[in-house]
């Protein structure tokens, strides 16, 4: 086939809130628990051991308050997006800029400017809106009196959320999705849940209990969109990866399974099929977990499914069954053993292009939506040449194999609506807290102790992309 990727296909980058914006208290916004996160390798220890809801700025950075400066930079960096050709930009609305503390009932007006003032900026420049409604930046407020997710309480705070930002910018805005990477759950349930659990303590419970919560918000928000918004698509979305058995050793090929099904599969059944799928209820026994589903939330999960899938995809992961005779990866907060036909990045991620075919056909195979890669690129430490320029050729060729594989698959038959690169500009990385694991294809000069001046310098993969959508993915 000549054409790759079909007309008016969905070209641009992505960004979050909190690794982006910064201003952390401007302008009346609360507190998010990503604002108590500290820089570096200690954040791991926080995301995966149990947290502490206090600031320590003596002992440690945190890069989630100046972030890149977007707050107030948001219109250079649209020129530049502009600048390389964006179609389209997906964000995320900072739930604490909108709702200080996530259960007040009378939004921030000053938040909802902001957020007005920068969609018309994207619209001037013809860049459609992506909106993330809950991107890793629940209200801390609700954390400290709540427990997260835990709450079902919260499902109305979210609700309410939803609703403002569907009547105030439902002109602006077609395209939704309810929760950046649902399923992330399961590797980091402080950011995605609010949740923190002591050494040891089982998070079965509670982490399952969280995340039917979210589906039941999930399902409201999509009822409320389709009244208030009808002409709008709300998307689920999830961070896939494909997980190989290591060997065809039977056990290996069962253990992959039954981890693929549950990390890849069931979040996606629940929001897009409309219902607990039947392996979970095996599942459920064996753990133990008995989930507390109200009158009425089944059916609202059946009849209010999202109309596409997002999708964050990085690397595949390799299973075994016995691990005691091999390596196992490291650098990722997903389990798993090193492949020893892939290569790495240098923060251990499989780079595996054809895991993204293999992706984006199991997906459309198995729910026949249309698919949107929300998320794609490669972190990697960035030099500066003497000339000023930044060669970052490795990153030309990891974006360049990962999209020649979606045009494979769009081959195949698969429905592609659109791929925004992770990172189109440097950010804080959400699971170390690190400017020095970039992704953009500008640079912006901020290092991991904090110095720098924030200045914007275009890589070489900016004129790359910069072709590539212009020609439309024939160039790549």
């Amino acid at each position: 086939m000549s054409k790759k990727f079909p007309e008016g296909f969905l070209w641009g980058g992505a960004i979050a809130a909190n690794q982006a914006e910064g201003a952390y208290l401007e302008d009346g916004k609360g507190m998010s628990v990503a604002d108590i996160l500290p820089g570096g390798q200690v954040r791991l220890k926080w995301l995966q051991e149990t947290a502490d809801f206090e600031l320590y700025p003596d002992q440690y950075t945190y890069p989630n308050h100046e972030g890149i400066d977007f707050y107030h930079r948001y219109k250079e960096d649209i020129a530049l997006f502009a600048q390389m050709g964006f179609k389209c930009l997906r964000f995320s609305i900072a739930w604490a800029r909108i709702f200080p503390t996530g259960e007040e009932t009378t939004p921030s007006e000053a938040g909802l400017a902001f957020y007005d003032n920068m969609l018309d900026e994207l619209l001037k420049h013809h860049i459609e809106p992506m909106v993330t409604i809950s991107h890793y930046e629940i209200p801390l407020h609700l954390v400290k009196k709540y427990g997260g997710w835990r709450d079902r309480r919260l499902i109305e705070m979210y609700e309410r959320f939803a609703r403002i930002l569907f009547e105030r910018f439902g002109k602006k805005v077609k395209y939704w999705i309810t929760f950046n990477e649902i399923n992330s759950v399961f590797f980091m349930p402080l950011m995605s849940l609010g949740m923190t659990f002591e050494p040891g303590e089982s998070k079965n419970q509670d982490v399952f209990q969280g995340l039917h919560h979210q589906f039941v918000a999930s399902a409201l928000a999509v009822k409320a969109a389709r009244k208030i918004i009808p002409e709008a698509k709300i998307g689920c979305m999830i961070v896939y990866g494909p997980i190989y058995p290591y060997s065809c050793n039977p056990d290996d090929v069962l253990f992959a399974m039954e981890d693929h099904r549950l990390t890849n599969h069931f979040c996606a059944d629940v929001q897009i099929r409309g219902e607990y799928p039947s392996y979970m209820r095996r599942y459920f026994g064996v753990k133990n977990i008995k989930l507390d589903i109200r009158t009425g939330e089944e059916e609202l999960l059946k009849n209010y499914t999202t109309d596409y899938i997002g999708l964050s995809y990085y690397n595949s992961i390799t299973e075994k069954f016995d691990k005691s005779d091999v390596e196992l990866a490291s650098g990722n907060m997903m389990d798993g053993v090193i492949n020893p036909y892939l290569s790495s990045s240098e923060w251990g991620w499989a780079i595996d292009p054809t895991g993204l075919r293999l992706t984006l056909n199991d997906l459309y195979e198995r729910y026949g939506v249309p698919l949107f890669i929300a998320e794609n690129g490669l972190g990697a430490v960035d030099k500066i040449e003497d000339d000023g320029s930044i060669q970052d050729d490795y990153r030309i060729d990891y974006l360049r194999s990962h999209l020649n594989a979606a045009a494979e698959a769009i081959n195949d038959g698969v429905e592609l609506m659109g791929f925004t690169s992770w990172g189109c500009i440097d950010l804080v990385s959400a699971s170390t807290g690190e400017m020095s694991k970039r992704y953009g294809f500008i640079y912006v000069d901020k290092q991991d102790d904090g110095t720098g001046t924030l200045e914007r310098r275009c890589k070489k993969s900016f004129e790359w992309y910069q072709n590539v959508i212009r020609t439309n993915g024939e160039d790549l």
